[in-house]
């Protein structure tokens, strides 16, 4: 099998690697196309000392599995948990409808799972979502990253009164946050230092504001989606007092926080990671936004290191795989 591997802050196409094989409540996609993202970077920099084969955004089609899936085009929910798993007793967070957070959670292309940068992946029918005949294989391959900025949406509908956001961090993750904030707080604006980026989110029909002219302890609401000190820097500094800060950026380091401020001024703190992929696969069936303008390039898996640098470049959104 074809696949990336990354080693050692190194990615390279190995193509000696077995394919994979079937385990009890599993399935073997075959990957019709797969999505670089920020934690694929983060991966390749560094970050838990990855070595494997990353990649966890892609469409593919079940080759073998339960009769009922074959054939069928899905995406999948990245975490492997006891309740995905559905064998033997499962851990408090799971018992406690926290599957996300499970104790024993294998990420894929990630943690514990090998990813969807290759010709074939193995994943639990469990995580497995059909991807709706209307969905071209280019727009249901952002299902996962929609699904995440979804999360966002889901936390400030029951846990966050805001009328003023800032989404910081105008790139792949920040462009899709805030399109779906958008339908949800009029009132947003995305804040970013790449002008290529922020031209992207005015076509968007998006605000934007320079990170360098955010104005300060302005904002209900900010989301940090730059995964930079920087940009953590900004949002720290656009929110109000009693205003509300979603973490939603991979940092490979440890960051510098005045928590002495964050007490006094009264600032709530609220990390997000994962979302429904109920959600997000009916968001984009809807056509609530576009997701295809953040298509910078499509490669060939066997390119994989190319495309790795395509996708650091600034101001580049999505660069795909194609096996």
């Amino acid at each position: 099998m074809i696949a990336a591997w990354i080693d050692r802050g190194t990615i390279r196409v190995r193509d000696d690697l077995p394919c994979p094989s079937l385990e009890p409540g599993e399935a073997i996609v075959r990957v019709l196309v797969a999505g670089i993202c920020g934690t694929d970077l983060e991966l390749l920099r560094g970050y838990r000392d990855f070595s494997g084969i990353p990649g966890h955004e892609f469409v593919g089609r079940v080759e073998e599995g339960p009769p009922e899936w074959i054939g069928a085009r899905v995406v999948a929910e990245i975490n492997v948990t006891c309740r995905s798993r559905r064998t033997g007793p499962v851990c408090a967070s799971c018992a406690d409808g926290r599957p996300t957070h499970c104790l024993r959670r294998e990420a894929i292309g990630i943690r514990g799972r090998d990813g969807a940068l290759a010709e074939w992946l193995r994943a639990p029918v469990a995580n497995l979502h059909r991807v709706p005949e209307s969905l071209p294989d280019e727009v249901a391959v952002f299902a996962e990253p929609v699904a995440a900025a979804c999360r966002v949406l889901r936390q400030i509908e029951t846990e966050v009164d805001a009328t003023r956001a800032l989404v910081v961090g105008a790139g792949r993750l920040g462009q899709l946050v805030a399109r779906v904030l958008a339908r949800r707080l009029p009132e947003l604006e995305v804040a970013g230092r790449s002008e290529r980026s922020l031209a992207r989110a005015r076509a968007a029909g998006l605000a934007t504001v320079p990170l360098t002219a955010v104005e300060e302890a302005a904002y209900d609401l900010v989301v940090d989606c730059s995964g930079a000190p920087a940009g953590f820097a900004a949002a720290r500094r656009a929110v109000r007092p009693r205003g509300t800060m979603i973490l939603k950026g991979t940092h490979k380091n440890e960051l510098a926080v005045d928590i002495s401020s964050i007490v006094v001024d009264e600032v709530r703190l609220l990390g997000s990671r994962c979302g429904s992929f109920a959600d997000a696969l009916s968001a984009l069936e809807r056509g609530d936004f576009e997701v295809r303008d953040l298509i910078d390039d499509r490669l060939p898996l066997s390119a994989a290191p190319e495309a790795f640098d395509r996708a650091a470049e600034a101001g580049v959104a999505k660069v795909l795989l194609v096996p």
